[in-house]
């Protein structure tokens, strides 16, 4: 990489000029949001007067770095939620769902489950997974998809962002010096009421005010299963669909703890290959094919065929994902977040909240929630006052810091994106539903968060 440095003037002009144009063109103009983005990124660079030859290959490092693995994810998430579809897998859980709990307490199921599986599970890879049975239940209600998808939303992010194991507050905890033990605990206790707030509660009130009917997409699938569906073919049970649903997370799980319990040290590697990720969701999608395909009746040309079909709609969730990944590297690569992270950190505010704005304001400029969480902790750990905090004072940042991060999500968020995409709705119903989410997320983590630094300081 080309050595760069600019004024921190010049740096917030060009991302406050580049902003302003992606909104324009994207709100005001309705261009293709993939140009908008692209274009939102040169103009950043050459505003900021970066070389050409860096703003190309940050634009390169962009795509490849963000797409290293998502694009794969997106692909067998789809062909696995097209084959839990048509095989009747969504309409077995929807239905469940809905006799155990009830139409009014289906989001709440919803929220806890998209809070456990976030706990283990990368946000995009169970987001994939279960976002067909939040949509399977508006269908069965006739209820806006945001009653549902909402709480699932929150619950996800919640589970990313708070709790260990994911990477995001296992890297801040180890940066800030603070035992794990400490974080999940008030991951999990911060983590709870704002599920609560964002997910059932925000749903209701975004389900109410914007009737999104269940993407075409969804229905699309659907129909195929109507269309190939076979006379006196028996729906899957309730627990094999759960069953390959929950593989890949018990896979992954079990590669997290593999390297902790003794009695499962000598099969670390193999649970480690088997809890990767693409492979998890991959023998998941192979498992659906069989156990949800072939024995519920289909053919392999059919199966193939649904496969087939759902690819249809990545091309265009994978192309917005990398047109996110180069505006977030070139707000990086410029140091655009660190000259926010380090004037919001010289504020005269309590390390709590400190922390809190450093994340937010890094979030803001970059877009990802993990590099936030990462550029926000090297600034905390960076402060000298931070080595004589105790324990549970550390917990405390290590939550402002994960509430910060997600907070704030907007156009240079991948999973903005990614969520726009699947829901089928437009930039500006995104940021009043998506946007609002992360935001109350962030919000009630760092409430949590300041009562108990109050508390124990």
């Amino acid at each position: 990489m080309v050595d760069f440095i600019a004024s921190p003037e010049r740096l917030i002009f060009g991302a406050i000029l580049g902003f302003a144009v992606l909104l324009f063109l994207i709100i005001k103009v309705k261009i293709q949001p993939f140009v908008a983005i692209m274009s939102s990124a040169l103009i950043i660079g050459l505003a900021c007067g970066m070389p050409f030859k860096m703003i190309t290959s940050t634009l390169a490092q962009g795509v490849g770095t963000t797409l290293e693995t998502i694009a794969i994810l997106i692909g067998l998430g789809s062909m696995f939620g097209a084959i839990l579809q048509v095989s009747g897998g969504v309409e077995v859980i929807a239905s469940t769902l809905l006799d155990k709990f009830g139409e009014e307490k289906a989001p709440w199921a919803l929220g806890i489950t998209g809070l456990v599986v976030g706990m283990p599970v990368f946000f995009d890879s169970g987001l994939l997974i279960l976002i067909p049975v939040a949509f399977g239940i508006a269908r069965r209600t006739g209820k806006s998809i945001f009653h549902y998808s909402i709480p699932l939303l929150a619950g996800l992010a919640i589970g990313h962002a708070f709790v260990p194991p994911t990477p995001g507050p296992v890297l801040v905890a180890e940066m800030l010096g603070v035992e794990l033990s400490y974080v999940i605990i008030l991951g999990i206790v911060v983590g709870i009421p704002a599920m609560i707030i964002a997910g059932p509660i925000f749903g209701r009130i975004a389900g109410n005010k914007f009737i999104c009917p269940v993407p075409h997409s969804f229905l699309e699938n659907e129909k195929k299963m109507e269309e190939k569906k076979i006379e006196n073919r028996k729906l899957p049970s309730f627990g094999l669909v759960v069953s390959i649903i929950l593989l890949p997370l018990f896979l992954i799980i079990f590669n997290t703890i593999s390297g902790l319990v003794p009695a499962l040290r000598t099969l670390e590697p193999i649970l480690e290959f088997l809890g990767t990720p693409v492979i998890a969701l991959l023998l998941s999608t192979i498992c659906g094919m069989y156990f949800l395909g072939i024995r519920g009746g289909f053919s392999i040309k059919d199966i193939t065929e649904i496969m087939q079909d759902s690819l249809q709609s990545c091309g265009n969730i994978i192309l917005l994902i990398s047109g996110g990944g180069m505006l977030r590297f070139v707000l990086q690569n410029s140091g655009i977040g660190i000259v926010l992270g380090n004037f919001v950190g010289g504020l005269p505010l309590p390390l709590v909240l400190v922390a809190f704005l450093v994340a937010a304001a890094v979030r803001i400029s970059v877009g990802s929630a993990t590099v936030s969480m990462t550029m926000a902790a090297g600034i905390m750990a960076s402060m000298p006052m931070v080595r004589d905090l105790s324990q549970l004072q550390l917990a405390t940042l290590v939550i402002a810091v994960a509430s910060g991060a997600t907070a704030f999500s907007h156009v240079n968020d991948s999973g903005f994106w990614l969520s726009k995409s699947l829901f089928e709705v437009d930039e500006k119903t995104n940021l009043s539903t998506w946007t609002v989410m992360e935001t109350l997320v962030g919000i009630v983590g760092i409430v949590g968060a300041t009562i108990v630094w109050f508390i124990v300081s």
